[in-house]
């Protein structure tokens, strides 16, 4: 795992999301958010559609980070099988398991 904060300043809060997302994608990493309103943009989205990746984000901007964690180890095997199965796509990691929300 990356973390966005280990790359770019200030936890990237002043970096575009497109620009974030190409970087990662770029190095073959996974981008991950919790914000799944990326979705619905199109210059945010683009690099995903353009790569035919695949980005996950958490469906609730208020877990605490061991929160994160579980939830997303608990889905790990249905991430690894979503990325297997390629993209573009976007889903979302509920808690019940990962909700393809895109295209």
């Amino acid at each position: 795992m990356h973390r966005i904060v280990d790359v770019f300043p200030a936890d990237a809060q002043d970096i575009p999301d497109e620009q974030w997302i190409s970087y990662g994608l770029d190095r073959s990493w996974i981008p991950l958010s919790k914000d799944g309103r990326i979705r619905t943009r199109d210059l945010e989205i683009r690099p995903v559609l353009e790569r035919s990746a695949v980005l996950f984000y958490l469906d609730n901007q208020q877990l605490r980070t061991l929160e994160m964690v579980e939830r997303l180890d608990s889905h790990r095997n249905a991430i690894h099988r979503a990325v297997e199965k390629g993209g573009p796509a976007a889903y979302a990691v509920r808690t019940n398991g990962l909700d393809r929300t895109w295209p």
